[in-house]
């Protein structure tokens, strides 16, 4: 089946905000006096924020509620949010926007597909949004990737089958989650290096010969 729609995890592909979590998660790990460094946040890609939050805590000391940790994971989105103020629209990847251009021109529809609850804030913030026919985020799912809900209701956000759809993603776990859906992935970054996808890609501009293929009805 041609190629009609693209699901892109936000995080790694459109932009990034990997710093803004480390220092957040960090801030956080630091007052409750549980070990945190850059090796434990790789853990941390592609997953939810209470997810993240269990990784975190199994190195304390303390048991903690249900209720505390949330409190806790609400601590780290304040947090991360008061970070995000310093995003703007010319934080855009310039290669991300040509890119985003060019396949709205071939007539095909796009979506974000992410795991994070700040997924449209951050698109408002760089000036994204218009991109995109949909936004699928952690407020429309209760699983996290491997799991692909995300990119199954995203690909219904625009009524295709995942057949018809291609997700770009950089976290293993991510790829992990099209291939279970049934959809083909195209990797950037952590995810490429690690060849976990169909398609794995230098920067987001080499997705568009692989678009043009695919439109075609092309599979390689």
């Amino acid at each position: 089946m041609p190629l009609q729609g693209i699901l892109f995890d936000l995080d790694g592909v459109l932009c990034s905000t990997d710093e803004y979590h480390y220092r957040a998660w960090k801030e956080l790990a630091d007052s409750i006096s549980v070990p945190f460094d850059r090796t434990v946040n790789e853990r941390l890609r592609g997953i939810s924020r209470m997810d993240s939050l269990e990784i975190i805590l199994e190195k304390s000391a303390k048991t903690y509620t249900p209720e505390e940790k949330r409190a806790l994971a609400d601590r780290k989105n304040a947090r991360y949010r008061e970070l995000l103020q310093n995003l703007s629209p010319k934080d855009a990847d310039p290669d991300v926007v040509s890119t985003l251009l060019t396949l709205r021109k071939r007539g095909l529809r796009l979506c974000v597909a992410s795991s994070s609850k700040n997924a449209r804030f951050i698109l408002d913030r760089l000036a994204l949004t218009s991109y995109f026919d949909g936004v699928c985020d952690g407020t429309q799912i209760t699983r996290a990737k491997p799991d692909p809900e995300v990119f199954l209701t995203a690909a219904a956000m625009l009524s295709l089958p995942p057949e018809s759809c291609l997700v770009v993603e950089d976290a293993v776990a991510g790829a992990q989650a099209a291939h279970a859906g049934g959809f083909l992935a195209a990797c950037v970054g952590d995810a490429s290096k690690k060849r976990a996808g169909d398609y794995n890609l230098a920067g987001l501009p080499d997705l568009l010969p692989i678009c043009d293929r695919l439109q075609r009805g092309g599979t390689t």
